[in-house]
């Protein structure tokens, strides 16, 4: 009985990590409150996955990631991109596997943020969308990824269902043989052929624009020497000569929805306009008038002089997921002003201050220089500006790869566990000076580690409550007459599809105890299916939402929901034909 509450329990998470509406940390501790509630985890258990090591492990991953960003490697990397030849094939395939190289050893989503700019840089000179190479670099980071036992969540999840099962956990490259297989193999497949498939969209014509943003909506208001004061609206394009459509205008507190020619732009006016970043600069400088969310600094704070604006895209797991900037108070809570809102697919009718903020969205930030980093960072976003030489890092690259190394040879060697090595080593980062400690905490992706956290005694009571084993005892059952090797393939496939609308590490704590309980019902090694549940995990491709680097360049590269499994669809077919000879290859069931 107990089995059949946990499913339930199970497939109501299912629905709520699809529905989206819920963040997935939170759904993670619906999920463990109603077990403990009903019995069937202890109370004492309850909070015992926050002190997993695959917890520890991710939490100080994240951290030496961020350490190795702020050394300036990355950086140094991006810049030897840049001077590879104008051959845009060239310039791909280079930077494709400089993502998946960086993403092996530190947060993918951290490395792909970083290589964007340079990415579009690369297009534009090219002559090709940024489109084009946006996708292919986010999926190359996912496969970058699963070659590493610390390049993703579920590879060190994996790991420590290993270490219980068998009492070792995978090593730090035990999961190399497979997964450099895979990653050669959907690189040269993205490289020369899958690019191709992706719709092209539209580009800017100016090289000086970092980021695809084709469509922001933004608030201007008409003030005393405004050069539109008493103009009509159809005469507007006399004095400017910016692409704009105006979509409204907010008088006396009232809004008018799609203004005639006629209508007279007075004194005080609002006026909500969708246009370009370059668009609407020209805009401002013709017209005079100011964006409403522009407000002034106060003069005595700290570093008012130095006022930056930046593009940040909302994350899937963002705190702001849902909320407006009015409800948020942006400007006293985190000190940035909100200019502008970008979104694909949608066009937002909304006043600025009252847009509901959803996944993907792009927004043009104000703030002062040294806290506008922190502040995008605080509300779950990741900044798409051109990021600047970090003067003064080059000279901590040494010592930052130094303490890397030397933490991946102590876990090699077996001499301290892999929770231990990369503490050690994050901590030693820190007290170097390499990395701020204020940038500590702020490195540490809390939702993924609360997730987590929640989500292993769920896991845990699928396996002690009989769930794992009856799922597999029906897989068994379903599969009678198929070879190992096909049963292999539906573990791997499963967990292919659980990724792609649910967040991967989740989806590995779910498929861990079932892959062992399947391999226990054929008298198998548990390692091959733990390898196809690990492979699996990382292969997010049909959606954005299955994995934040998808959800990064959703923006930025203007694709649509639909255009992912474009790529994605033959990418994952080309992972199952390989990945199941690869898996038996080097783990022999």
């Amino acid at each position: 009985m107990e089995h059949n509450l946990v499913f339930g329990t199970l497939i109501l998470v299912l629905v709520l990590f699809a529905w989206g509406s819920l963040r997935h940390d939170a759904v993670a501790l619906i999920a463990l409150f109603f077990l403990v509630i009903a019995g069937i985890i202890p109370p004492g258990n309850a909070f015992l996955g926050f002190g997993h090591p695959a917890v520890i492990t991710v939490a100080a991953v994240l951290v030496i990631g961020k350490a190795l960003e702020f050394s300036g490697l990355i950086d140094l990397l991006g810049k030897w991109v840049m001077k590879l030849g104008k051959g845009f094939m060239l310039q791909m395939i280079s930077l494709c596997l400089m993502v998946a190289i960086a993403s092996a050893f530190m947060n993918n989503v951290g490395a792909l943020a970083i290589m964007m700019p340079v990415a579009i840089n690369m297009a534009r000179k090219s002559g090709y969308p940024p489109s084009h190479i946006l996708m292919p670099i986010a999926f190359s980071s996912l496969l970058g990824g699963m070659t590493t036992l610390i390049g993703t969540p579920p590879n060190i999840i994996i790991a420590t269902f290993r270490a219980d099962e068998t009492g070792n956990a995978f090593g730090m490259f035990d999961f190399s043989p497979v997964g450099i297989s895979l990653s050669i193999a959907g690189i040269a497949f993205i490289t020369l052929l899958g690019w191709r498939l992706i719709p092209k969209r539209a580009a800017s014509n100016s090289e000086s624009e970092i980021f695809d943003i084709e469509e922001y909506i933004t608030e201007v208001k008409v003030g005393r020497n405004s050069k539109i004061k008493e103009m009509t609206v159809g005469t507007l394009k006399d004095k400017t000569k910016a692409g704009v459509q105006i979509l409204g205008l907010v008088r006396d507190e009232k809004r008018i929805h799609a203004p005639g020619p006629e209508e007279i732009i007075k004194y005080n006016d609002v006026i909500i306009i969708e246009t370009d970043t370059d668009e609407l600069k020209t805009f401002l400088d013709d017209t005079k008038v100011k964006l409403v969310g522009d407000k002034k600094f106060r003069k005595d704070a700290e570093g008012s002089k130095n006022i930056r604006i930046t593009e940040a895209v909302v994350m899937a797991d963002s705190p702001i997921v849902g909320q407006t900037a009015a409800k948020l108070r942006m400007r006293s809570r985190y000190g940035v002003n909100l200019l502008a809102v970008a979104r694909k697919e949608q066009k937002i009718r909304r006043r600025l201050d009252h847009v509901i903020f959803r996944t993907g969205d792009v927004l043009l930030l104000q703030g002062r220089d040294h806290i506008l980093d922190e502040a995008i960072s605080d509300i779950g976003c990741l900044p798409l500006a051109q990021r600047g030489l970090r003067l003064g890092y080059k000279r901590k690259i040494p010592v930052s790869l130094g303490i890397f190394i030397i933490s991946i040879i102590l876990v090699v060697a077996g001499l301290l566990p892999v929770q231990i090595s990369f503490s050690i080593a994050a901590l030693a980062l820190v007290l170097s000076g390499i990395l701020p400690i204020k940038q500590v905490y702020n490195s540490i992706n809390w939702p993924v580690i609360v997730l987590l956290a929640a989500m292993i005694p769920v896991g845990e009571a699928l396996e002690t409550s009989g769930g794992a084993s009856r799922i597999a005892s029906l897989i068994l059952g379903a599969g009678n007459n198929l070879p190992p090797w096909a049963i292999l393939t539906v573990i791997l496939v499963v967990t292919m599809f659980l990724s792609d609308i649910i967040n991967n590490a989740a989806t590995v704590v779910l498929m861990a105890p079932i892959a062992i309980s399947v391999a226990h019902g054929l008298g198998h090694s548990p390692d091959p299916y733990l390898m196809g549940v690990a492979i699996g995990g990382s292969c997010a491709f049909l959606t954005p939402i299955g994995h934040q680097s998808n959800t990064l360049v959703m923006g930025p590269g203007g694709y649509k929901f639909t255009d992912y499994w474009r790529m994605g669809l033959p990418l994952e077919v080309i992972i199952v034909l390989i990945g199941i000879p690869a898996i038996m290859t080097f783990w022999p069931l």
